[in-house]
């Protein structure tokens, strides 16, 4: 049986004194001490009932100066533990998440606005991204090479690149962090945290806890540091030439920014930028089990997460089965308090976003669009933030602006296809976006070619299950304007580092490649 988490806003200070956060002042950290934060006053509004939570400092230019110092330092001695210890102190951060993930995920779900299932499920990839790490530890090989030179051997080895930028967005306030910095750390790194601006208290959180973890094992300062902030800390971070990697996530068009300023001292950036995300339903696909990936997909996180499902390229045999089918599960939606576990979709993070979710109706109608099931602004009791609005289901065309773009909010797309699976992978393809991608079908030849060299052109290619919801265990990150960046599981980890090629000679003389002569 579903039950209730109250959590009123008075409560919110009990929430953060069990997560360690006594006192919230500045959101300047080397993990060993607090700063005073004598940059920009940030104010974390909760879209859940539009109250203060808090107001927190960022970090001056002279402060982050000294943050780079100390983590500079940190990284001196951080790269020389052997790769297992530092896999140990992460494999207690993650023991340590488990008995904060209740609390944490309250705090996620109240600053950011997302369910609290939703929040306890972020909290538990960072949990899942902790063990992995673990095991990874143990596992940062390289290769051996056979040399053509007599008594030579050839091999190749990962050494940690030093400090990691990390820009993380608000809709997933702490698992996106866990997923760069677990690996960072485990590599040798040492990981530097602008958080997004909207959601300062969930970063000001998650270093607490890991503070109380480093400092019982010793890790050098600086290994943990977060940089709250606005725009400008983004823009340090990517023209400093003291952070080899810079790893952002959010819009595309910040995505540009920072990829351009990280390029120019050619740095390394790994990018994680929009999905403009499509679901096939195939007519062979089962209609039933389809719906819960589509409107799971289209309204959960209140569709701000970059895997939502933004479109649904129906093949026209099905079409009217299966929005109908839609239209009944849209009217079955309870929309409210994401802490009452009644409810299914949660406010958008603010009023900035309501209006672009109010934009993009207006645009969809304008270029001939039909709605099919409305959208709105909600009010009234429960909705006092002005953050919860409708899911709305919109009928549309391929080459219409709207569809062919990204708005942060649920709204679905709805488009016909009348041939073959191609032509629905040709639909699909054509957008600019290329991170996560579905087809529903219970054809083994169509799932085959939309897995091939010919199908989705996206990072993420699923059968039978909708565009949200990646395991840690797999690369996550897409192409395009998606960015290229791949995070989380599989070689992700050789992001973190760079690649050293050895070659040791044990014999007594000195021979050349490729045979060149050099006799003196």
């Amino acid at each position: 049986m579903s039950t209730t988490v109250a959590v009123a806003p008075n409560k919110i200070k009990d929430i953060l004194n069990l997560l360690g956060v006594h006192e919230v002042n500045s959101g300047v950290s080397t993990g060993a001490q607090w700063l005073k934060g004598e940059g920009v006053l940030l104010e974390s509004l909760s879209p859940v009932d539009g109250a203060l939570i808090g107001a927190v400092r960022g970090a001056s230019k002279a402060e982050y100066e000294a943050m780079i110092a100390t983590a500079q330092k940190g990284f001196i001695e951080w790269r020389t533990w052997p790769a297992p210890k530092r896999g140990e102190v992460v494999r207690q951060l993650g023991e340590e998440l488990r008995k904060h993930k209740a609390n944490l995920g309250k705090l996620v779900s109240y600053e950011m606005g997302k369910s609290y299932q939703e929040g306890l499920g972020e909290v538990q990839e960072m949990i899942d991204i902790c063990d992995f790490a673990v095991g990874l530890s143990r596992q940062l090989h390289g290769l051996t090479m056979h040399s053509e030179r007599p008594e030579h051997r050839m091999y190749e080895q990962w050494h940690p690149y030093g400090l990691v930028g990390i820009i993380t967005a608000f809709n997933f306030p702490v698992a996106v962090w866990s997923w760069n910095t677990a690996l960072a750390w485990v590599s040798g790194d040492v990981s530097l945290w602008k958080p997004s601006e909207k959601t300062p208290l969930c970063s000001i959180a998650c270093q607490h806890i890991t503070a109380e973890v480093f400092k019982r094992n010793g890790v050098p300062e600086g290994v943990s540091v977060i940089v709250n902030g606005g725009r400008e800390v983004g823009e340090w971070m990517s023209n400093d030439t003291r952070i080899p990697l810079v790893s952002a996530t959010g819009s595309t068009r910040m995505g540009k920014a920072v990829g351009a300023a990280v390029g120019e001292r050619l740095g390394r950036s790994l990018l994680e930028l929009g999905g403009n995300n499509a679901i096939i339903i195939s007519d062979k696909a089962d209609l039933d089990m389809s719906l819960i990936g589509c409107v799971f997909g289209a309204v959960g996180t209140a569709g701000q997460r970059c895997t939502s499902t933004r479109r649904l390229i129906i093949h026209d045999k099905v079409y009217e089965a299966f929005k109908q089918k839609l239209m009944k599960a849209y009217g079955q939606l309870r929309i409210g308090d994401p802490l009452d576990e009644n409810n299914h979709v949660g406010p958008l993070i603010d009023e900035h976003a309501v209006q672009l979710y109010l934009k993009a109706l207006e645009a969809a109608k304008q270029q001939g669009a039909t709605i099919a099931v409305e959208g709105g602004v909600l009010s009234g009791e429960g909705y006092t933030s002005g953050c919860y609005v409708k899911p709305a289901i919109v009928e549309a065309t391929a080459e219409m602006a709207i569809v062919q773009e990204e708005t942060f909010a649920p709204i679905l797309y709805l488009l016909r296809y009348t041939g073959d699976v191609h032509e629905a992978i040709a639909i699909q393809n054509n957008v600019k976006q290329g991170l996560s991608s579905a087809i529903m079908t219970l054809d083994l030849r169509e799932a085959e070619r939309f897995l091939g060299a010919a199908g989705s052109d996206c990072g993420i290619a699923n059968v039978n299950i909708g565009t949200s919801g990646a395991e840690i265990g797999g690369a996550f990150g897409g192409e395009k304007e998606t960015g290229g960046g791949r995070e989380s599981g599989s070689d992700a980890w050789k992001a973190y580092m760079r690649r050293q090629t050895n070659t040791i000679n044990y014999g007594a003389k000195l021979p050349l490649a490729q045979g060149i002569k050099f006799d003196l």
